[in-house]
């Protein structure tokens, strides 16, 4: 069960206004309140706001457009035109639910007094979920006339599609304007409107119109009159909570609070959603770093091993693949070279891994052939590095000669494929 809290605003700024909790289910929760506006927040907690503007500052009309939604609100203001008084720039149009007859109810309001309530509630700190003109909460009861009678004005309905506010006028006046009375009684064209009128009054002005009252049981049927002892603000409010009354927080007045009442229940998975894409965005950056970190050590490598080939390059090597071709098109290598020519010096390199004593001197390749000069401290290390590269089953290395030189020999070995 939802409850609302439902907040009537005074007729200006400096008026108190009133409030009262109840549910959606017609039943009061707490006793309606009288104060400053400010002091209605304590009341909010987890309710929704209803709040209820001067009947006086709207006037509720009735059309018969079959558009819906952005395009019902651009076209209410040039069907209702001729029906307002001001420039239609000047006001808002705000569209109801059907009626059963058809009619479309349609509040019209001027934007000054609509951004004078929303600010007058957000100074107080009071977020609405509705903004309702107060005489809605008069419900339309069928083939019944409704009155209630609120400080120095009457609102009445028909039950059917008739509904207006009045100031200072009589009850019998009221039922004259909309037609259901006349000077000697029943007016002519009033014969098929109901004949039974619901009253809700204060007991003050039951005493007030008593000779009205006994005048109206004259000509209709039954005048049934409820007496509201804690003013009319409970009446109204069970009315609106239970879903009745034109919104006028809608077109301009309405997009951002609908935006944060449709993404609202979203907000843990939006939280989570974002929590995940930080997360993402973080791995990414990670393992751009590591791939930048190996890149950078492969580099190296490479630039090592390049420096065996060609020790008298010192440039730096800032494109290895270029560097590759370059090298296999300055040793003349035919199409094959890079299937052999790049094996071979893997395979020589895992040797020169395992006998880091060896050095390179100078590699040549030609048809096929890779020849190696290189020192080793003996020739036992020399033997070593024959046997690893002729393990492997694509490459045989042979010694082609050796010759002593101080503490080191120097030694040419010959790589070529098996069988070739």
């Amino acid at each position: 069960m939802t409850e609302f809290l439902v907040i009537r605003l005074g007729a200006d700024e400096n008026t108190h206004a009133s409030w009262i909790a109840v549910d959606d289910a017609g039943t009061r929760r707490t006793p309606p309140v009288m104060g400053p506006l400010q002091e209605a927040v304590k009341d909010v907690g987890d309710r929704e706001v209803i709040v209820l503007v001067p009947a006086g500052d709207t006037s509720t009309l009735t059309c018969d457009l079959p558009a819906k939604g952005a395009r019902l609100r651009a076209a209410l203001p040039f069907a209702l035109e001729e029906q307002v008084a001001d420039e239609i720039e000047n006001l808002h149009f705000a569209a109801g639910n059907r009626r059963s007859g058809g009619e479309l109810p349609v509040v019209v309001v001027a934007h000054d007094r609509m951004n004078a309530w929303l600010e007058q509630l957000r100074d107080a700190g009071i977020k609405p979920a509705r903004l309702v003109p107060e005489d809605h909460g008069l419900a339309f009861v069928p083939n019944t006339l409704s009155m209630l009678l609120a400080e120095d004005q009457i609102i009445f309905n028909d039950g059917a599609d008739l509904e207006f506010v009045m100031q200072g006028v009589t009850p019998t006046d009221a039922l004259m304007a909309a037609g259901i009375l006349g000077e000697e009684g029943l007016a002519d064209e009033a014969e098929d409107v109901s004949r039974h009128l619901l009253v809700y009054c204060e007991p003050t002005e039951e005493q007030r119109f008593e000779h009205d009252w006994a005048r109206l049981r004259q000509h209709l049927e039954s005048v049934d009159i409820n007496l509201l002892p804690d003013g009319v603000l409970p009446r109204l409010a069970v009315t609106v909570a239970s879903g009745v009354g034109v919104d006028l927080l809608q077109g301009r007045y309405g997009e951002s609070m609908d935006l944060g009442a449709v993404f609202r229940p979203w907000r843990y998975a939006a939280m989570l959603l974002l929590a995940f894409g930080v997360l993402g965005i973080a791995g990414k950056g990670i393992d751009y770093f590591r791939l930048a970190s190996e890149e950078a050590a492969l580099k190296e490598q490479f630039t090592v091993e390049y420096r065996k080939i060609r020790p008298d390059d010192t440039r730096e090597v800032m494109d290895p693949l270029g560097t590759v071709t370059s090298i296999r098109r300055s040793i003349g290598a035919g199409g094959s070279a890079p299937a052999v020519f790049l094996p071979s010096l893997q395979q020589l390199a895992i040797a020169l891994r395992e006998n880091k004593d060896a050095e390179i001197l100078a590699i040549s390749y030609r048809a096929g052939v890779i020849d190696v000069r290189l020192t080793a401290p003996d020739v036992a290390t020399l033997d070593k590095i024959q046997k690893i590269i002729s393990q492997s089953t694509r490459f045989t290395a042979s010694i082609q000669s050796t010759d002593r030189v101080g503490d080191e020999v120097n030694s040419r070995i010959q790589i070529r494929e098996v069988g070739s």
